[in-house]
């Protein structure tokens, strides 16, 4: 009795049911609802892994960029610095031009300050040896008007003749 009990009470138990319902529906539909999740998830794995690859991908681009951009900043420092000691060797020999060319003046005007001064002095010279011709001259004149005889100027004129090639060779 006992037994009958059990069974009925078993069966008439809502519990039971929902049970056998449960084991029923995922024997039906487990398979097909098992493949639908792990087609979900299979797909979701796919995706976050090809998110993975992107970013993986993204990196390695960057990395590369970076290394391209390390590159060619490496390589504009290197042609700046070459710039730079060209100029400074390019400055240096404009330098060294100007003050050659600057010493090569001083040097003309100085040769040309000579010129002007032995100009000046032979200038100066002439005119003195003017000066005192035309003195010794009119001295000469008063002299030669006054004092002098006829045997006397005529052995002035020898004596000048003959001192003539040794005053052409001094002037």
């Amino acid at each position: 009795m006992e037994r009958e009990a059990l069974s009925g009470i078993f069966w008439e138990r809502p519990t039971f049911w929902v049970a056998v319902a449960f084991v029923l529906f995922f024997a039906l539909f487990g398979k097909r609802l098992f493949a639908a999740l792990t087609a979900m998830l299979d797909a979701r794995a796919a995706a976050i892994r090809h998110e993975l690859e992107e970013a993986a991908r993204l990196r390695r681009e960057a990395e590369d960029m970076l290394r391209e951009a390390t590159r060619k900043r490496e390589t504009a420092l290197a042609e700046a610095n070459a710039l730079l000691e060209k100029a400074e060797i390019e400055a240096a020999r404009l330098a060294q031009a100007i003050r050659e060319e600057a010493e090569a003046n001083a040097k003309r005007r100085e040769e040309m300050a000579h010129m002007r001064i032995a100009a000046a002095e032979k200038a100066a010279l002439a005119e003195l040896r003017r000066a005192t011709t035309d003195v010794a001259i009119t001295a000469a004149r008063d002299v030669i008007a006054h004092d002098l005889t006829a045997e006397a100027g005529s052995a002035l004129v020898d004596q000048a003749i003959a001192g003539l090639p040794s005053a052409l060779r001094a002037a």
